[in-house]
């Protein structure tokens, strides 16, 4: 186990490097420049260059960004927060923390709600809620998060006004029930949808009828036996989406008005500020990476069967 997760960790280093060079240079081949305005001129454009060093070659501002990351420098805001240290914009201003906090909520929502629901139309197969939960989980899954959002927000907000149009900062908790639900609806759908299916094999396996013939109650065998063995292809699909959610979705929350981390992400890539969408990516990159490997960590605690490596250490 130690050895896998050193090895893992060290791909992980490499996977960060050529993501962070084929960012630069994706970013970089749009043409344009972050200084470009209607009032700017050539030589104010060019002092700007100087300023945060984009007038030199590309192989030495790539340099530069990868050896000011190993130091803990993520550079400064060139647009967006002019100055401004990217580091404080992400951690410091609180823009991270909201995404995570959303993201987390929605993220356990859509586990507590999507993983019975599976259980319920595998289990009652055949039947009306079986039936009546693919039609729930598939309208779900079909249906985009900002159209879910709007619904919501005239409904509750706008008609009834039970909960705050704009949720801000997430003060109380009125702020997060839109926001969530909106977030959650698809990956909850779409967990209840792998749930079912997994569950629907697992109940069909040999040792499920070896229970059954031994006299195991049926609550047993579900618990015990089929639930574990149907989380796996969950667990896989909870590992990059865990840190696509906690990440910010744009859309969600550009809806409820909030200042996380997606909503701040989109509008530097449309002003090209070059350090914060560097940042942000290998930021997120991060985030999956690591969940990648807690999924792999996790597959070894539900079954003890899986071996992460050739040899068992």
């Amino acid at each position: 186990m130690a050895s896998y997760i050193l090895k893992r960790v060290a791909g992980s280093i490499l996977i960060l490097l050529l993501i962070m060079v084929v960012t630069f240079f994706l970013m970089n081949a749009v043409p344009g420049s972050p200084f470009l305005t209607e009032k700017s001129t050539p030589e104010q454009i060019a002092n700007a260059n100087a300023k945060y060093g984009l007038d030199k070659p590309l192989y030495i501002q790539l340099w530069n960004y990868i050896r000011n990351y190993l130091k803990g420098d993520l550079g400064v805001s060139l647009k967006m927060q002019e100055g401004t240290p990217v580091k404080d914009i992400i951690f410091h201003q609180g823009k991270f923390l909201l995404s995570i906090k959303l993201g987390l909520y929605a993220l356990l929502l859509a586990i507590i709600v999507g993983i019975p629901l599976g259980c319920l139309a595998a289990y009652f197969r055949g039947s009306w809620l079986d039936g009546a939960l693919r039609v729930i989980t598939t309208v779900g899954v079909a249906i985009p998060g900002f159209v879910l959002a709007a619904l919501l927000l005239i409904a509750f907000s706008v008609k009834l006004n039970i909960f705050p149009t704009k949720s801000g900062n997430l003060p109380d908790f009125k702020s997060y029930v839109l926001p969530v639900v909106s977030l959650s609806s698809y990956y909850t759908c779409y967990i209840a949808k792998l749930m079912r299916t997994s569950m629907l094999d697992a109940i069909n396996q040999d040792y499920i009828r070896t229970a059954r013939a031994k006299g195991v109650k049926t609550g047993g065998i579900i618990l015990k036996h089929a639930l574990r063995n149907s989380l796996i292809p969950v667990i896989t699909y909870l590992g990059p989406v865990t840190a696509g959610i906690i990440t910010g979705s744009f859309v969600i929350e550009s809806t409820f008005s909030i200042p996380g981390l997606g909503k701040y992400f989109v509008q530097c890539v449309t002003s090209r500020d070059y350090p914060v969408i560097m940042a942000t990516t290998v930021v997120l990159s991060a985030l999956v990476i690591v969940m990648m490997l807690v999924v792999d960590i996790v597959y070894k605690i539900v079954d003890p069967r899986i071996t992460l490596t050739a040899k068992e250490d």
